[in-house]
């Protein structure tokens, strides 16, 4: 049985073409969200992003992965150990 973990997503966005896909992503698997946040970094020209989810762990890969094949776009995870 593949359990729920509580993880962080943590997204850079150097290219801000992409943000209607992350958000469209992220709208796809917002059952599993419990909070995000984003801050625009203006002197760099990025922005970042924290996703907070609570999901199995393959739907924390298979996010991930999806965002971060995205132009301009880097996503890591890290996930609880519960």
């Amino acid at each position: 049985m593949n359990e729920n973990r509580v993880a962080i997503i943590s997204i850079i966005v150097e290219d801000r073409s992409s943000a209607s896909q992350i958000n469209a992503l992220l709208s796809e698997y917002a059952g599993y969200i419990i909070g995000r946040m984003g801050v625009p970094y203006k002197a760099k020209n990025i922005s970042v992003m924290c996703v907070i989810a609570d999901a199995p762990t393959e739907i924390l890969n298979t996010l991930t992965g999806k965002i971060g094949q995205l132009k301009g776009v880097s996503a890591k995870t890290l996930m609880s150990k519960i």
